[in-house]
């Protein structure tokens, strides 16, 4: 059976604990290899490496040359396009025609796009006058930060794990990487197209584990990495930033969401309907930026409920091979048990119960996974923790509303402040609208629709800072002022 371990210092180690965990196959809860599980031990030689990495070859090469190793980086995944598709399908169960368009480009493209971007990035300089009338000059220079350290989501595990990785090392900076426990495999394989590029040893680092008294709780505690970027839910978020505070280390936290969506009545329906199914569905709706809330006015709600009906009930849900299939199972056994308690709690509270709801019939070689139905309610309180709490499975709830103003004050009901999506035709009334939603990226008439130069992240208890374009650059490096006396 195969073994996952770490990646330190340019080699694959195992840990001295000898303790090792399982990663299931959600298609099937079969075990497909035996991860090594870091202790203190292997997380601090990781960051010790990275430490000295700093200073050693990494720290010498000019910003041409890093560019040029990132970009042997990302032609690395391309030419290994099929080795890191099975993998990260054989981790997440996602279809393959998901993953092949979504996942693996932009796992690249996070490398190239940045090692282009960070020899554009602009800075400042000011001329000043001085008592003596000489006259000084002050400009700005960026420095890297330092050891990053990298706590990455299963949900879209080498995408998300290379967005923070790409900018971070296009800075100049050096990682520490810790997947999570569900899907170790892009980011442990992603050390092998690191070794091939000429990444020097100890830039790039792997620790596998968990959460608290495991590998992440000792990245998080170590004082020798000097910032933190974390995707994933709040609780875990307010942890590390507690973790941070000591020794005052920088962070960057992406984390939960319940997002809106606002169908107004002079929305294309054919458009709004097809968006929602996405936003709703899509990677069996384990999307941090997905819509679980629907408010549609009133006027056309029984249209828009019907229609988007039709819509779950035509997704087909298999296996990653099936060419046919556009939604997987979720990530776990696990976390199907959360979804499946939200499910149930959606009847208990008194919701209609417009399509899905439970588990799926699957073929026996699939009959173990972690299967669920997609699920559209409505009629529930808006107080109900199905409406409230983030459940990160393929569901939504559907409320209809009267007037713009109920839908604005619906949408900003909750804590958290991600994503919105809008759908009208009338351009005057979504520009409007956007405005006054509180989420850190808003939709109009679109969603997921991603420039990666614009800025990512949320507001609220949805996170704190951006990610994208120059926005990422600003966290992964520190600006330095010089000023030259004339």
């Amino acid at each position: 059976m195969k073994e996952i371990k770490h990646y330190i210092n340019g080699q694959y180690v195992g840990s001295v604990s000898g303790k090792l965990f399982n990663n299931v196959n959600p298609a099937n809860g079969k075990v497909i290899s035996k991860v090594h599980e870091a202790g203190r031990e292997e997380v601090d030689a990781a960051v010790q490496a990275a430490k000295a990495a700093l200073s050693g070859p990494w720290g010498k090469l000019t910003v041409d040359q890093r560019s040029a190793i990132l970009h042997k980086v990302a032609a690395g995944i391309n030419a290994r396009f099929d080795e890191f598709l099975e993998a990260e399908c054989l981790d997440t169960g996602k279809p393959k025609s998901m993953a092949s368009h979504i996942d693996i480009p932009r796992g690249a493209a996070n490398f190239s796009v940045f090692a282009d971007m960070v020899k554009n990035v602009p800075a400042e300089s000011f001329e000043m006058s001085t008592p003596d009338g000489t006259g000084a000059i002050n400009y700005a220079v960026r420095r890297p930060k330092g050891v990053i350290g990298v706590i990455s989501p299963w949900n879209l595990p080498l995408l998300l794990m290379t967005w923070k990785v790409g900018p971070a090392l296009a800075c100049g900076n050096t990682v520490v990487v810790k997947p999570s426990e569900e899907t170790p495999t892009t980011t442990a394989l992603l050390g092998e197209v690191m070794k091939e590029a000429g990444v020097p040893d100890g830039v790039f680092n792997v620790v596998h584990g968990f959460g608290g008294d495991s590998a992440g709780a000792f990245l998080t505690e170590h004082p020798l990495v000097d910032g933190f970027t974390f995707t994933g839910e709040t609780r875990t978020g307010e942890v590390i930033m507690k973790s941070a505070a000591k020794g005052i280390r920088d962070i960057s936290l992406e984390l939960g969401g319940k997002n809106a969506g606002l169908v107004f009545a002079d929305c294309d329906m054919d458009k709004a309907i097809e968006g929602t199914l996405r936003s709703a569905f899509v990677n069996c709706g384990q999307v941090c930026l997905g819509t679980e809330r629907v408010y549609v006015e009133r006027s056309i709600f029984d249209e828009f409920v019907a229609r988007l009906k039709v819509g779950a009930e035509e997704l087909r849900v298999g296996p990653p091979d099936d060419p046919n299939a556009n939604m997987g199972p979720l990530v776990s056994l696990r976390h199907r048990e959360k979804v499946l308690s939200y499910y149930q709690k959606a009847v208990d509270d008194g919701a209609t119960v417009i399509t899905g709801g439970g588990v799926p019939d699957m073929p026996n070689e699939f009959a173990g996974g972690a299967w669920v139905q997609p699920t559209i309610w409505t009629g529930l309180a808006d107080d109900s923790a199905v409406v409230t709490d983030e459940i990160f499975g393929p569901c939504c709830h559907i409320r209809p509303f009267d007037t713009e103003e109920e839908a604005i004050e619906l949408a900003n009901s909750l804590p958290y402040g991600l994503a919105s999506a809008i759908w009208s035709e009338n351009i005057t009334r979504a520009h409007r609208v956007a405005g006054q939603v509180d989420a850190g990226i808003v939709w109009v008439n679109s969603w997921f629709l991603r420039d990666l130069r614009t800025s990512f992240g949320g507001s609220k208890q949805s996170g704190i800072g951006r990610e994208g374009g120059v926005h990422s650059l600003e966290f992964y490096t520190e600006m330095k002022n010089i000023c030259i006396k004339l």
